[in-house]
């Protein structure tokens, strides 16, 4: 036997093990568009964090596996209180969250009284109890534009979707100057490279791309020739991919999201902008530690009772604001 069935054979059993612990723990998995492929093909549910948690919510699981980052998995227990979280890795952790805590925030809202504060969903449970709202990538223009024109807002903590909005909503804000480090590195050179490579390529960009900016920029100086350029959540990529004539893309995103592209569109062709995106966070989860989280009902990630239920306003406010929901990080 080669070492590559032995991989394969190995790796059957654990599905297998995943498979007959999820029904004896009556579990739910699921797992972001970033997650290793054979992650996400364990997974009962694979998409953008705020869906997935809402996805788990309305099922009769009692535990729910979130193969994700830890943010994510505080949303999962915020909406599903009655439920078991599970997050197979504490360590599983997210620069961007990371990059402002409530007391900074705290700080920040008392230099400007009677600001509203709106909050990227990818900020821990502590800084969505202190927002006002909160937004995923996809909803974010919609819930600044249903916030009072005479309204000054504060938004944290990703810059370069923070100032994606200021163009497209034409509001001028107070913006926290965090990033994501994956997004961040993906700049205008490497699509010039894969654009010279691929000049018949749809580009889609996440709007937490360091290269948002400049290629939007570039759009609207006709600086930037070539097909549609497309900005959009993980879950609007994926459903661009598999909607559009286009045959191929250049994906300004982490890596990991290529992997179900090509499932929904498998004639098509996935070029990453740049083979460096790779989220070591998200990276972290793996299947041995999938059927290790649900053998042993841990790490357990909870919320404070009395976080959880501002974190909920905040998210709440999102959804009453006329917003549809699933998108996210």
């Amino acid at each position: 036997m080669t070492a590559e069935q032995i991989d394969r054979e190995a790796g059957g059993a654990l599905r297998a093990r995943i498979d007959r612990l999820r029904r004896e723990r009556n579990a739910v998995i699921l797992a972001h568009n970033y997650q290793l492929p054979e992650v996400q093909d364990v997974a009962d549910f694979v998409g953008d964090s705020l869906g997935l948690s809402q996805q788990a919510a309305s099922t009769s699981a009692d535990v729910i596996v979130f193969c994700g980052v830890h943010f994510m998995a505080e949303t999962a227990a915020i909406l599903s209180p009655g439920k078991t979280v599970l997050l197979p890795d504490l360590e599983a952790g997210c620069s961007l969250a990371g990059t402002i805590t409530a007391d900074q925030l705290r700080a920040w809202r008392a230099q400007h009284p009677g600001a509203v504060v709106v909050s990227y969903v990818n900020t821990s449970a502590e800084v969505k109890a202190e927002s006002d709202y909160c937004c995923t990538s996809s909803n974010a223009a919609a819930v600044i534009r249903s916030i009072p024109a005479d309204r000054e807002i504060l938004f944290c903590p990703d810059m370069f979707l923070g100032a994606h909005l200021e163009r497209v909503t034409g509001r001028r804000m107070h913006i926290w100057m965090g990033e994501c480090h994956v997004h961040a590195g993906i700049d205008a050179a490497d699509l010039d490279r894969a654009r010279a490579a691929h000049p018949g390529a749809e580009l889609l960009i996440h709007p937490e791309c360091g290269c948002t900016s400049s290629t939007l920029y570039r759009m609207s100086t006709d600086g930037l020739g070539g097909p549609a350029t497309v900005v959009a959540s993980t879950e609007g990529m994926v459903r661009r991919s598999a909607e559009s004539p286009a045959t191929t893309f250049i994906v300004a995103t982490e890596v990991g999201i290529i992997h179900r592209m090509r499932q929904l569109a498998p004639g098509k062709t996935f070029v990453p902008a740049t083979s460096d995106a790779v989220c070591g966070y998200m990276k972290r989860i793996t299947l041995p530690k999938v059927a290790r989280s649900l053998e042993q009902l841990a790490p357990v990630v909870t919320v404070a009772p009395e976080i959880a239920a501002r974190a909920r306003l905040a998210i709440d406010r999102m959804l009453a604001s006329g917003t549809a929901a699933p998108a996210a990080a």
